[in-house]
This record gives C-alpha cells, structure tokens and sequence, in this order.
C-alpha cells in the first residue's frame, strides 16, 4: 500500500488502535468465540483498559502503528515471550502479542508491512526466535503467519471467553 507508514504508538493513537482492535475481533473471530460477547466489545471501554495498559507497560513491550492517509489502519504489540506457567518474560525470545487490520485494509499489505517491522525489531533484540499463539481454529490468521515463515511447534492451549473454551495453538519462527 503506498504511503503506509509503520511507527510507534503515542498515547494519541489509543482510541484509534481499540477501533482497530475491536474492530478486528469482530472480524475475525466471528463464528469462533461467542457471537454474544463479540457485540458487546465497546471501544470506549477498551480505549479505558488500553490507556491504563499503555502507561504501565513492562519493560520491553512495543506497539507499533499502520499509518494510512493519517489514518491508524493496524496495530501491532510485542515484546519478551511470557510463560505462563511461570509468569516470567524471557527477553531472549519475543512473543507477538498482538496484530489487528481494519477489516477493510486486510490483503492491501498492512499487515505484511506490521509484521515486518516486528520481525526487524526482534532481530534488533538480539532475539532468537518469536512465538506467538492463534485460534485453532482461525484458518485465515494461520494461513498469514506461515506465508510470514512461522509454523506451530506442538504446543496448545485453552482460554475460557464468556462460558466457552477457546483452543489456541502456538507458533513459532527462528529469526
């Protein structure tokens, strides 16, 4: 996409990042969570929980930006890989946390572009590897990271979301 500009967030870009979010689960988890609890997400709410989130961050987490026409059209965050087991973030190995189109900018290079820059940033790290964890069942986002060189590792996962377990999968990339 010609003039698509990847930077880091400012605090300015909140609201515009929780639309992309918001926005992008509705989208794309559509038929894999509850529908019920994919009408209820309310940006307003969000932009409140990622303001607090964002002024708070740990060390080592980034969130970068798509910028279009002035206009945010992706979102982005990554940073040390979290164990869950163990609660602690391993700096050594990146995890993308994150990474949401405006569903009409999906297949116009957005997310190749963010994903990139992720890629760069890692690298610049001095990170080995990124990992990242996706819907089982989301045939769309896994086709997008294997054609960005990850594939799943053998590890899998479970989260409740409004009364339903929600499979995921891990996938991971050398760097």
């Amino acid at each position: 996409m010609e003039g698509l500009r990847i930077r880091e967030m400012t605090e300015d870009d909140i609201g515009a990042v929780c639309a992309v979010r918001v926005r992008g689960w509705q989208w794309a988890y559509a038929g894999l969570v509850p529908q019920a609890y994919l009408d209820g997400l309310d940006i307003a709410e969000e932009t409140e929980r990622r303001r607090e989130f964002f002024a708070r961050a740990p060390a080592g987490v980034v969130n970068l930006v798509a910028e279009h026409a002035g206009s945010v059209t992706g979102w982005a965050a990554l940073g040390p890989y979290r164990d869950e087991t163990t609660g602690h973030r391993d700096p050594a190995h990146a995890e993308l946390y994150a990474l949401y189109v405006r569903p009409e900018h999906i297949g116009t290079g957005v997310g190749r572009a963010l994903m990139a820059a992720c890629l760069d940033r890692t690298r610049e790290d001095g990170c080995t590897d990124v990992r990242l964890w996706v819907l089982r069942y989301n045939a769309h986002a896994r086709r997008f990271y294997e054609r960005a060189g990850f594939a799943p590792d053998g590890a899998e996962e479970s989260f409740e979301l409004a009364g339903a377990l929600v499979p995921e999968v891990r996938y991971a990339r050398t760097l």
